[in-house]
């Protein structure tokens, strides 16, 4: 298996605007992870949480350099565009970096 490194971040918006928050992360922040050299893939997993909708975004890429190129110097800093931030009534200012240890893919 090749190494990855897995990004984790969470993000809440409302039952109203959580649809808003899933179409920005499909296009344009699929756009811009695209144009990342180390980018590996990405999913975002969505829940009802409470009266709101929490968002789960793991982005995969090749090594931390990638995750920099990504997130510029401080890679465990949130991105979170403004077209995000009018969607979302919440966000983790900061991220986690995991190594993937396994890939189990059907």
């Amino acid at each position: 298996m090749r190494r990855m490194i897995a990004r984790m971040w969470r993000g809440w918006a409302s039952t109203t605007t959580a649809d808003d928050y899933q179409h920005h992360y499909e296009s344009e922040v699929a756009g811009h992870l695209q144009r990342v050299a180390g980018f590996r893939g990405a999913r975002l997993l969505r829940r009802q949480d409470g009266e709101e909708v929490m968002f789960t975004s793991i982005t995969f890429f090749a090594g931390m350099d990638d995750v920099r190129a990504f997130a510029d110097e401080d890679p465990e800093r949130a991105v979170v565009e403004e077209t995000a931030r009018r969607a979302l009534t919440r966000w983790d200012e900061r991220v986690t970096h995991h190594e993937v240890t396994a890939d189990l893919q059907r």
